[in-house]
C-alpha cells in the first residue's frame, strides 16, 4: 500500500489486477476520454500491467497506482507520466463510482507523494475541453488553468485545457 485516504487505498499495481484494469478500461468515459487506455482482451491488459509494473521501477515512469475502496474493489487509478512539457498526472474512476468525489480525494492524497517521488516542483494535468468533471477535479486540487486551445491529445488535435500545479505564488 502507498497510502490510505478516508475512503480509498492507493496501492501498488500487481499482476492479479489485470482483470479489474480490463473491466475499468471498457467503460464509456474511458473510451471517450482516454481511448489509448482501452483494452479488448485480458491478455492485452496483462501485457500492459506487466509493462507498467516494470516501468514503475525506473526513474522515467509511468507510475500508475490503483485505487481500491476500503472493501477492496478496484475503482480506478491515479498516475504520473512524463510528457513533452514535463510530468503530467492522470486519473480514471470507473463510471459506476463517478460523481462521489473519489478522483478529488485520490488526487489530493497523491500529489504530495508523487511530487516528492519525482523530485519536481511542477506537474500538469491535461483534460479535454468537454471533460468538465476532470476540470473540476484539477481545480479542487489546486491546479490553475495554464492553456486553453487545440493541442495534441491521444495523438489527435483536440480542444484541451492544460492545468498546472502548484498555482503560481503557491508553494
Amino acid at each position: 500500500m502507498i497510502m490510505e485516504t478516508e475512503r480509498l487505498v492507493i496501492t501498488e499495481l500487481t499482476a492479479d489486477m489485470a482483470g479489474d484494469i480490463l473491466r475499468n478500461s471498457q467503460d464509456e468515459d474511458n473510451r471517450r476520454f482516454v481511448p489509448d487506455e482501452v483494452f479488448d482482451t485480458l491478455e492485452e491488459a496483462q501485457a500492459v500491467v506487466a509493462f507498467l509494473m516494470e516501468a514503475g521501477k525506473g526513474s522515467d515512469g509511468p507510475y500508475l497506482y490503483p485505487l481500491l475502496t476500503k472493501t477492496g474493489e478496484n475503482i480506478g487509478y491515479v498516475q504520473a507520466c512524463m510528457a513533452e512539457r514535463g510530468w503530467e498526472v492522470g486519473y480514471h474512476i470507473a463510471r459506476a463510482h463517478t460523481g462521489k468525489g473519489y478522483a478529488t480525494e485520490a488526487l489530493r492524497a497523491f500529489l504530495p507523494f508523487i511530487v516528492d517521488k519525482l523530485k519536481t516542483d511542477r506537474i500538469d494535468g491535461i483534460v479535454l475541453e468537454e471533460n468538465i468533471a476532470s476540470q473540476r477535479v484539477l481545480e479542487k486540487c489546486g491546479f490553475a488553468l495554464d492553456f486553453k486551445g487545440v493541442a495534441g491529445y491521444q495523438g489527435q488535435p483536440r480542444a484541451v485545457r492544460r492545468y498546472v500545479w502548484p498555482q503560481k505564488g503557491r508553494s
